[in-house]
């Protein structure tokens, strides 16, 4: 089977959280002097340059060894269609890979390469990861960048990342979470509401699962049978009602979201052997749907997200299986829209109802495949996801780190940001202090925030939030010099973190510079 496209020699890593981990690109990702083919050989000019995200895991240290095969311009879960060739699960040479994110996967679990991205608009990141024994993380639309990605549905795709370990995709995820303002969806992790916002901090996870037999092949079955008694591992399990979202996810492909394709790549549908068949006859009928279908299929689709609304107030997250059955090739190649269609049920709604998601190995069926099982929450609870898949999979969670807020040295791009970089940080998100902060300025120079007893009005200083292994917590203060310390800090939104405080004899009125809302705005003025 043809899981690379193009290869390309390794470089010498970047010094960062990546450093030296190698990486897969699915080939409708931009990787500079090498043709993005999407599935499509008449696609042969260079990329000028990366994608953003690439440029964003090279800088950490991460060494792309190549592009991947994948189902033709991103339309398929199956990962057969391809002028390339199909792939098969590393699992059974009978059985499909899954798709469209078919040639990362199979790099990832056979060893090739540490982690590969793949994109993911109707489950083309998990249900490969699914069919493959390996995690998938699906972000919350927007927060990973798709500025130099090929298209399939602009306003639903996202680039997803797939590893072998929770650990190992999240440290990817971490660095390609980063806002992007030449993306027009780039949304900024501050800007999504982030998990258990309403929770008792130390409370078990609430776990939804299906209220209604989920109809799955016998194998699948017994293994999310024997899911649903592992749940209780990750906290209280509850039944909810999960049809909404199965009737949101039949929408992708009967809605108006298929004109969008057609918007995407609909005049490379011509008949040409390059050409997927199927690839061709489901774009293509995107060409008619007309703005009265559109904008019943957007009616349609908030009626749906109405309904499932209640369901996610009570719940950190809804545990499915990524698929309802694993075809074989020959399966895929008797019906091959019928059984694409299939295993899309469980992922399809996604984007659509703006949810994050991770895919991860459930129990091997009965046959020695693997089954796959996801987790799903509100955007912005992407941490809270990953949390529970590593929480099932045996490794550390982010209730191992601190969450430290810094205005000054430590900000990204100035000189001492190195010290948190070095000891494993990573950016959180950026926000801003109550309004009651003053910010002074300090010998080095630096500045220092104290808080005022007299209540204030106004946007508070702006700081960034930085996620720090709690095992560097103590090394990290040990280089904090007065009179700045780490202490108790209020954030606008009430949530209180460690971070920088000014002692009284640093507060010196003379030096008081908080009219500048930030220290880059105050080192901009000089």
């Amino acid at each position: 089977m043809t899981v690379w496209i193009t290869r390309v020699d390794p470089v010498e890593p970047a010094a960062g959280p990546l450093h030296g981990l190698t990486m897969a690109l699915k080939d409708n990702i931009d990787l500079a002097g090498v043709p993005t083919t999407a599935g499509d050989p008449r696609n042969s000019q260079p990329a000028e340059h990366n994608a953003f995200v690439v440029d964003r895991l090279i800088e950490a240290g991460a060494v792309p060894l190549g592009k991947t095969n994948l189902d033709q311009y991103a339309t398929g879960l199956v990962g057969t269609r391809s002028p390339y060739g199909a792939c098969h699960s590393v699992f059974s040479e009978l059985h499909v890979s899954g798709g469209s994110s078919s040639g990362s996967a199979v790099a990832v679990a056979t060893g090739a390469v540490d982690f590969a991205l793949g994109t993911d608009t109707a489950g083309s990141g998990r249900v490969p990861a699914a069919f493959n024994a390996l995690v998938g993380i699906k972000p919350s639309r927007g927060l990973v960048s798709a500025r130099g990605v090929v298209p399939a549905c602009r306003s639903l795709d996202c680039v997803t990342v797939m590893a072998r370990t929770v650990g190992t995709a999240r440290k990817a995820f971490d660095v390609m979470a980063t806002f992007d303002p030449q993306d027009a969806w780039s949304r900024r992790a501050s800007d999504l509401p982030r998990g258990r916002s309403t929770r008792t901090p130390g409370a078990a996870a609430v776990i939804g699962v299906p209220d209604i037999p989920l109809d799955l092949d016998p194998l699948h079955e017994q293994a999310w049978q024997e899911t649903l008694d592992q749940a209780y591992r990750l906290g209280e399990v509850v039944k909810v009602d999960v049809q909404p979202l199965l009737e949101a996810a039949e929408l992708l492909y009967s809605g108006p979201w298929l004109a969008e394709r057609w918007l995407a790549f609909g005049d490379k549908m011509v008949d040409d052997p390059a050409v997927d068949p199927t690839v061709r006859t489901i774009v293509r009928n995107g060409a008619g749907l007309t703005a009265a279908e559109a904008f019943a299929g957007f009616d349609r689709l908030a009626t749906l997200a109405r309904a499932s609304e209640s369901s996610w107030a009570q719940l950190d997250a809804l545990l499915l299986p990524v698929t309802s059955t694993h075809p074989t090739l020959a399966e895929v190649a008797a019906d091959p829209i019928g059984v694409n269609s299939q295993l899309g049920r469980f992922t399809n709604m996604v984007n659509l109802l703006d949810l994050c998601a991770v895919a991860f190995p459930g129990p091997a069926r009965a046959d020695g495949l693997p089954f796959g099982i996801q987790l799903l929450a509100p955007a912005g609870h992407d941490d809270v996801v990953i949390d529970l898949a590593a929480v099932w999979c045996g490794e550390a969670t982010r209730s191992s780190e601190v969450l430290l807020a810094v205005a000054g040295a430590h900000l990204s791009g100035q000189p001492l940001n190195h010290e948190l970089v070095r000891r494993g940080a990573r950016l959180a998100f950026g926000a801003r202090t109550a309004p009651e902060y003053r910010m002074y300025l300090l010998e080095g120079p630096r500045p220092g925030l104290t808080r005022t007893v007299e209540p204030a009005t106004g946007p508070g200083i702006e700081v960034e939030v930085w996620s720090l292994p709690a095992g560097e917590f103590a090394g990290f203060a040990a280089t904090i010099e007065p009179p700045l310390a780490l202490g108790p800090l209020e954030l606008s939104d009430g949530q209180r973190v460690l971070g920088f405080v000014c002692t009284a004899e640093g507060a010196d009125p003379d030096h008081e510079i908080t009219r500048h809302g930030s220290w880059r705005s105050y080192l901009a003025q000089l």
